[in-house]
């Protein structure tokens, strides 16, 4: 893990902070472990379940942009692909119908915890705009 190194501040809830504070000195290698656990995953298995992939594509896409150092008014003018925003529409139908499984219901935790960071880094962005 020699090499350049990029700076990366993200927010975090306070008690995801307060865990990670402990492993702070092992985080770039848990990430490591964690990307090439999955490229392992859907390598080893061709088919992977749609709904693990879903996931990984909204946070894949996010950090895709995000990687790309916007500037404040890309980060503000920022929207998710219309595939993404699909998937989101199919599983909020589904969460009013109360007829989510209990990994569709971690999908929609996880576009509501992005939706939140991005949420919070447009109004970062329009302060220093």
């Amino acid at each position: 893990m020699v090499g350049d190194v990029a700076k990366l501040t993200i927010q975090i809830p306070d008690e995801l902070a307060g865990r990670l504070e402990a492993l702070q000195s092992r985080l770039p290698q848990l990430l490591w472990l964690l990307l090439d656990a999955d490229v392992q995953q859907t390598s080893e298995q061709p088919k992977v379940n749609a709904q693990t992939v879903e996931v990984s594509e909204v946070y894949q896409e996010v950090l895709d942009f995000l990687i790309k150092r916007p500037t404040p008014e890309e980060i503000i003018a920022f929207k998710v692909s219309s595939q993404i925003q699909m998937q989101l529409e199919a599983l909020l139908e589904k969460n009013r119908s109360a007829s989510l499984t209990q990994m569709e219901l971690a999908q929609l935790d996880v576009y509501e915890q992005l939706e939140h960071l991005m949420i919070l880094l447009k109004a970062r962005a329009m302060e220093k705009s």
